[in-house]
């Protein structure tokens, strides 16, 4: 009988983490490779790693908006392209006063973290229109968002009139390049003594923060319980006296400041920003959360679970880099992860019913 039992949990602990398990064999086999090719371990380097957190950054903050859409048994299709829109409302605020094609030369100098907060209430009136849609008008949030997603690469497309933008200042490149060994008080180089922590990337500061309000708000808070009651059942959560649709607006203003924060590090981090910034990154986002544990029927998710995901979604671009795979196969290979965790998804929740 334990024979039978330690069978069929390790059977269902392989299917429930397959996407992990053949990631993981992957980059052993990625980093294999590498050294019998190179003569050295390439792939297993402090650089690659930093390289891996700098990419995982911003995509796990995006992909913490996306994941309070899902949880609610909704979706969030415009999250890319309000990416797009916020790195590019960030390039036009913080672009050098005297670059020649500066695209609000009337604009004064503006302080980034300013220029952020502004970028990110912007994008929170979108994420307003998308939660009072799908509360109110009852319009599935594929529908809705998938609207929204047009609205707002039209918009992108008007106020850039579809010319790339860069010539960014230097304070706001540095958002993204910057370590903490960068950060200075007068002459005084504090975390010296830490080993190791004065290479911490400021992205990677971000996305700390990001994941311990995200885990605290859905952990320890109203907010939280309400929303995993609605992605359980919502006719029960309205009957014991939840506000559904008050919630689904907030998680919908959540996701969208989010995306303002993602697309303003997207920016900065690229050192240019165009109407193709943000490109595919919400269905990047719904495969991290779905192979991170978030159920895309609702009331399943964990921080830690997205987290992992992104990281696995990041690893296997990062490995078919260094195997030489042409980056048109990386994603037919991306696609290929996506339906594979939605479907496993499916069948965890077909066989709990």
């Amino acid at each position: 009988m334990d024979k039978k039992l330690g069978v069929k949990s390790v059977t269902k602990f392989l299917s429930n983490n397959a996407i992990i398990i053949l990631i993981f064999l992957l980059a052993v086999f990625t980093a294999s490779w590498t050294w019998w090719t190179r003569g050295q371990n390439t792939f297993l380097t402090f650089g690659n790693f930093s390289n891996l957190v700098v990419n995982m950054s911003p995509r796990f903050i995006i992909a913490c908006g996306v994941s309070g859409c899902l949880i609610t048994k909704g979706t969030d299709l415009s999250a890319g392209r309000q990416v797009g829109l916020a790195a590019c409302l960030a390039a036009m605020l913080l672009q050098q006063l005297d670059y020649s094609a500066r695209m609000l030369p009337w604009l004064p100098d503006i302080p980034w973290g300013v220029a952020m907060l502004i970028v990110m209430a912007i994008m929170a009136l979108f994420g307003a229109v998308n939660g009072c849609v799908v509360a109110f008008l009852k319009v599935p949030p594929f529908i809705a968002t998938l609207g929204m997603q047009t609205i707002v690469y039209g918009l992108c497309s008007i106020i850039t009139g579809n010319q790339p933008m860069g010539g960014y200042k230097d304070t706001y490149r540095g958002v993204a390049s910057g370590r903490l060994r960068d950060f200075a008080i007068g002459d005084m180089k504090p975390f010296d003594p830490i080993p190791g922590v004065r290479e911490i990337p400021y992205l990677a500061i971000f996305a700390v923060i990001v994941g311990i309000f995200f885990w605290f708000l859905y952990n320890k808070t109203r907010h939280g319980k309400y929303m995993y009651a609605i992605g359980g059942n919502e006719s029960a959560a309205q009957v014991a006296g939840v506000n559904v649709a008050a919630t689904l607006i907030r998680i919908y203003i959540l996701a969208a400041v989010m995306y303002g924060l993602g697309g303003f590090l997207v920016g900065a981090k690229a050192g240019g920003a165009s109407t193709a910034t943000g490109f595919g990154y919400e269905l990047e986002a719904i495969a991290a959360c779905t192979i991170g544990g978030v159920s895309t029927n609702g009331g399943v998710g964990k921080v830690s679970g997205i987290l992992v995901g992104v990281l696995v979604f990041e690893a296997l671009k990062i490995c078919l880099q260094f195997l030489g795979v042409d980056p048109a196969y990386t994603f037919v290979a991306q696609g290929l992860v996506i339906i594979i965790a939605v479907a496993l998804d499916l069948r965890k929740y077909l066989a709990k019913k």
